[in-house]
């Protein structure tokens, strides 16, 4: 079952669920029409700072041991957006992202329990981004910041702002009980998934 907006804001009240800093307003008013609640889903921003993957003479190898996320951060440059200081995505360019917000989806108390999937929105992919294009669930007990894979597949190159809406979060139900499996980006802190 996908949580309505009213549910929404019912589970942040009991605690179910966790979005920080907590999406404003609820509900869109006069002079700020720009509400994050749609009709089911939860409107996220794009955090400061960006991984932008580097080409190089190295295989990536899932069968190694070693950490995945020390990995990507060994052959990725990190930049620092700015109001002033967008980056510009241009076409067929791939970058790691993160939401401003950090969710979490407790385990505690009875079930149900929640889960979510972080998606794209549809004005940004009409101009060719994709935004989390594969793996968009988001684990019951999850907690952290969620990484976004994001690529330009449209014609023009695309600006990205720290602070504006990139994706949307949305909210399921999950029945019966869970034993827990916390993600190997628990706590993520950075776009490659380290924890700092």
């Amino acid at each position: 079952m996908i949580l309505s907006n009213t549910e929404i804001h019912a589970a942040l009240d009991a605690g179910r669920l966790i979005i920080h800093p907590q999406p404003t307003p609820r509900t869109p008013t006069i002079g700020n029409p720009n509400c994050p609640f749609d009709a089911h889903t939860v409107d996220l921003r794009l955090d400061h700072e960006i991984c932008i993957p580097t080409s190089g003479l190295f295989t990536i190898d899932l069968t190694q041991p070693g950490s995945f996320s020390e990995h990507l951060a060994k052959h990725s440059e990190k930049r620092i957006l700015t109001s002033d200081q967008p980056y510009r995505l241009d076409p067929k360019k791939f970058i790691l992202a993160q939401t401003m917000e950090r969710v979490e989806l407790p385990l505690q108390g009875e079930p149900p329990y929640l889960a979510a999937r972080i998606e794209g929105k549809s004005s940004r992919a009409r101009c060719g981004l994709l935004i989390h294009f594969t793996a968009p669930t988001v684990h019951p007990g999850f907690k952290g910041k969620l990484t976004l894979e994001m690529i330009n597949l449209g014609p023009a190159a695309f600006l990205l702002s720290p602070g504006m809406y990139i994706a949307q979060l949305i909210i399921e139900q999950v029945t019966g009980q869970i034993a827990p499996n916390p993600s190997q980006f628990q706590d993520q802190s950075s776009p490659t998934g380290k924890i700092k």
